[in-house]
């Protein structure tokens, strides 16, 4: 758009909407957004337009004057990454993005051929509906009231979630909220909510809740959380790539020592005892104590009789 007005100086405002197929509202939105638009942060860095008389000027926008050619891998990159947008269950403003579809595939030809083979699918097994419900109550601002499974505990859970977010990530859907059970912010898989009811119940959250910073994954351990240590023999040391570490030691001899943080020291047992004696818990000394004591019981139930895993016995 900015190349095109820049090179119609003084274009009637009308005018220009009609002939970029927009409305006049639509346009005088996109004309505002470009005085945070630029080369710079600095003032005489960013584009300029005025419009206040019904005729279009744009200034300082010499460094885009010209329309940026997109190379064949630039244009089908956009194309396919469009139509994984298109994609998304409840998506608002789907007609702008079937327009730059339209615009793409008239302007690329063989790319476009190329981008039409290729099969998005974002759901990952969540159904249409309950993103659609999950979005629903983010944007209404509307309680949820969710039956979620945890694997670690083997487990239905039932609670009631201030929804704040509806995010994908890793190929991945999740939703993030206050969580009145735990009485602090909480990311649900979304593949493991089993039931998801909107509720006539105001959403907001509470004032201290904060989304958590995903850049790191999915689940992002707590300050607060139980901090573990533990030896691992080299047949483990896929672990220390595998989950989030606070700091990873390696030894000569290929053994790790590993620290982590944890809100719920079950899946770590778990993950000990499937390691057998290639994974020991330094500390804290009460959770290698539960880990030794599951062991035992587990090998009790067999009829055996040997030093538990997990436990450095």
């Amino acid at each position: 758009m900015v190349p095109w007005l820049v090179a119609r100086q003084g274009i009637d405002l009308d005018q220009a909407a009609a002939e970029l197929g927009i409305t006049v509202e639509q346009l005088e939105t996109d004309l505002r957004l470009l005085y945070l638009c630029g080369y710079g942060q600095m003032p005489d860095e960013l584009i300029d337009a005025q419009w206040e008389n019904g005729r279009v000027f744009i200034t300082n926008a010499d460094t885009i004057a010209r329309p940026l050619r997109l190379g064949r891998d630039e244009a089908l990159t956009l194309m396919v990454g469009l139509r994984a947008l298109a994609a998304v269950p409840g998506l608002g403003e789907r007609d702008a993005i079937e327009r730059a579809m339209a615009k793409l595939e008239q302007a690329t030809g063989a790319s476009a051929e190329a981008a039409a083979r290729v099969e998005v699918a974002i759901s990952e097994g969540v159904e249409a509906d309950l993103l659609a419900d999950a979005r629903r109550a983010v944007e209404g601002h509307r309680r949820v009231h969710l039956r979620y499974l945890v694997p670690s505990r083997d487990e239905a859970t039932e609670r009631d979630v201030d929804p704040m977010r509806v995010v994908n990530l890793d190929s991945r859907w999740y939703l993030e909220g206050w969580c009145h059970l735990a009485q602090d912010t909480r990311t649900f898989r979304m593949d493991r909510i089993a039931r998801l009811d909107v509720l006539d119940v105001d959403g907001t959250p509470p004032d201290d809740a904060q989304l958590r910073d995903l850049d790191a994954g999915a689940f992002t351990p707590r300050p607060d959380d139980t901090l573990v240590t533990l030896l691992l023999q080299p047949g483990a040391a896929w672990v220390s790539d595998y989950y989030p570490t606070e700091s990873v030691q390696t030894a000569a001899d290929g053994s790790q020592t590993v620290t982590l943080r944890t809100a719920d020291t079950l899946w770590l047992r778990r993950l000990l005892w499937r390691l057998g004696g290639r994974g020991t818990v330094v500390s804290p000394p009460e959770v290698a104590q539960v880990v030794s004591e599951g062991a035992q019981a587990a090998l009790a139930a067999y009829g055996a009789d040997a030093d538990p895993p997990g436990t450095g016995g």
